[in-house]
């Protein structure tokens, strides 16, 4: 392959990437208006295109000519399938769905293309599963008991998920071009301009002289980022190269530093306002606007934090760690790293703001990155080549972004596809339910490992996706409510990035820890144990979902986040001093007595706590009087 053809396609990458983030950026202004399905089309086929042209066909392969040929036939292929779908799409709409021989070929062409993808750019996981579901419809006639099915015919399953709005083009790939996409280009221009310097800064200034500053500071740096960006891996791969290094000298192994980031980077996928593609998706499947996901996973989101702040706390109290010197006198305060931040704080709050006054979140980004634009040009009096050069960037990269996001969409739609048109996703709610024998506690328990397992090894959007249309069915037939069963998937399906064996937010952060990966994985799952109770504990506390009148909604959360200590003391094993299993025991049972919304159970939690913390501080006292007298 010639140094030649590769700047050609960088270039054309480059130039495809523009135009992605500024027909998006047009269409939500309203500058252009175009139809939805048009939209779909067009976001899809621009990724995509993207997509194969980033991306080889296997890693030996990514110098060879062959490889490069296959790139370029494959963004091609794409465009063609695309531009015949957009001629297409409004024939097909207006006679009721009538379609022809060449709509099933050329579905079958995206179809498979899709899948390539997702296997390139996503993983072999996704691919696989799509795959399996495609093949489903065909094969169901063969199968036994509750699989079997009558079968569909070619045409039948292609047209529909190609020509209609329940497959590829359906509500995952609407969102992606809508919500994500707008999203993304919001980071893009945050992090372009100076926001994640700014958030790094202040998370390193507000934790200084503390015990466990560094991971403290990776603590509220992950939260900040995680807000903008909404992937587990992403979080990991940006603020693990600043916070991993730097836990490391302060005296955590390296195992140890990578789990913190790994839980930390996760948790930034579910707290407010921005929660990840997932939440977005969320709204649109359970029909509620985006504040109300908001509103419910405020709660829980900082118990999590708060948890794995006390985790490493006491994990630093148990190792030894010493508390960092405190900030010099030369160093600007937090107020002057704050006044620094305006140009990010007023966008910020901006965006916040409209969501809350019942703006589509599209369109609070939008006027968000108008805002940011605005105050940089203000702030810095300078419209020079450097300020166009990251405002192009900031659109490019910010499409770019979108990419294996998109893919994993359309795949996710695809698997929606075969469920709805097969009828296989009813079928395997009513497993679960069947299983249950109509006990809710029973059904939770299968949901969280089916969430688990699915959810093992794929983006949190995929596996929300696939989660939304299989799982989440049978807790609604139980009588859960909608979004409380949606919120109860979507947090596994996040928590499966640190649950071993596939823990893709553990493997990235083993890799910039240079520890090994097992280690990283299970003391990941250790050091975020709390959240995988927390689901359970909003399914049966509605005040954790800021529901319920003010003294409850009060007394859940205080109860709650005493809860969340108690566990965090028996995941370590240390308070005062370290624990017996016999007292790490007690402690995690008061926490989930605490957690649990209940007069009589906090009671129970809070005496069992006490007895606990004073047991183990009679222990401290004990052996700092025995080494006392020794030293003596």
């Amino acid at each position: 392959m010639t140094m030649k053809s590769n700047r050609t396609r960088e270039l054309t990458i480059l130039f495809l990437a523009g135009i992605t983030g500024t027909f998006h950026l047009l269409n939500v202004s309203g500058l252009i208006v175009l139809s939805t399905m048009i939209v779909r089309s067009v976001h899809l086929m621009l990724l995509m295109a993207i997509c194969f042209l980033t991306t080889p066909f296997t890693k030996k392969s990514a110098e060879s000519t062959a490889d490069e040929i296959l790139r370029w036939l494959g963004a091609a292929l794409v465009v063609a399938a695309s531009v015949y779908m957009l001629s297409r799409w409004e024939a097909i709409a207006t006679s009721g769905g009538l379609t022809r021989p060449m709509d099933t070929i050329v579905g079958v062409m995206m179809v498979l293309l899709t899948i390539e993808a997702t296997r390139r750019r996503v993983g072999k996981v996704l691919a696989i599963l799509t795959l399996l579901f495609l093949l489903y419809p065909f094969v169901s006639p063969y199968l036994f008991g509750i699989l079997r099915a009558r079968g569909y015919s070619f045409q039948r399953v292609f047209t529909f998920l190609f020509t209609g709005s329940g497959g590829l083009y359906g509500i995952p790939i609407g969102v992606s071009a809508t919500y994500i996409i707008l999203f993304t280009i919001y980071g893009a221009f945050l992090n372009e301009f100076g926001a994640g310097d700014f958030f790094y800064r202040l998370s390193k200034r507000v934790t200084a002289g503390l015990v466990a500053a560094s991971a403290k500071s990776a603590v509220v740096f992950s939260t900040l980022i995680g807000m903008i960006s909404g992937s587990a891996a992403g979080n990991v791969a940006v603020t693990g190269t600043f916070t991993i290094p730097i836990m490391k000298k302060e005296g955590y192994k390296p195992h140890e530093a990578g789990a913190i980031e790994a839980v930390v980077s996760t948790g930034g996928q579910i707290m407010p306002p921005i929660m990840g593609a997932s939440a977005f998706i969320m709204a649109e499947i359970i029909g509620t606007p985006y504040v109300n996901i908001m509103k419910a996973g405020l709660v829980p989101a900082l118990l999590f934090f708060t948890s794995i702040f006390l985790v490493v706390h006491l994990q630093a109290k148990r190792n030894g760690i010493v508390p960092a010197p405190k900030a010099r006198d030369d160093e600007p305060s937090v107020w002057g790293i704050i006044k620094t931040g305006v140009p990010f704080i007023i966008p910020f709050a901006t965006l916040i703001g409209m969501m809350i006054s019942g703006y589509s979140p599209f369109k609070a980004a939008f006027y968000s990155i108008i805002i940011l634009v605005g105050l940089d040009i203000v702030w810095h009096r300078k419209l020079d080549r450097d300020f166009f050069e990251r405002l192009g960037r900031a659109i490019a990269n910010g499409a770019r972004s979108t990419v294996p996001i998109a893919v994993a969409c359309a795949a996710a739609g695809i698997i929606a596809g075969i469920l709805s048109v097969s009828g296989l996703g009813s079928k395997l709610s009513s497993v679960i339910v069947g299983l249950s024998h109509g006990i809710v506690l029973v059904a939770l328990l299968f949901t969280m490992i089916t969430s688990i397992i699915l959810g093992m090894g794929l983006p949190t959007t995929a596996s929300y996706l696939i989660l939304a249309t299989v799982v989440a069915p049978a807790l609604a037939k139980m009588g859960v409510p909608l979004l409380t069963g949606h919120m109860f998937v979507f947090f596994y399906g996040c928590l499966s990035s640190i649950t071993p064996p596939v823990a893709l937010a553990s493997y990235v952060a083993a890799g910039v820890a240079d520890a090994d990966i097992n280690k990283v994985g299970w003391t990941a799952f250790r050091f975020g144990l709390t959240s995988y109770i927390l689901p359970f504990m909003f399914f049966f506390g509605p005040a954790l979902f800021l529901e319920g009148t003010a003294i409850q909604i009060i007394v859940g959360i205080v109860g709650s986040l005493i809860g969340v200590f108690g566990l965090a003391v028996a995941i370590v094993g240390y308070f005062r001093t370290r624990l017996p299993l016999a007292l790490r025991f007690l402690s995690g049972i008061a926490g989930v007595l605490m957690v649990y919304q209940g007069v009589y159970t906090d009671v129970i939690g809070i005496v069992v706590l006490t007895v606990v913390l004073v047991l183990n501080s009679r222990s401290a006292s004990n052996l700092r009087g025995n080494h006392l007298k020794y030293s003596a």
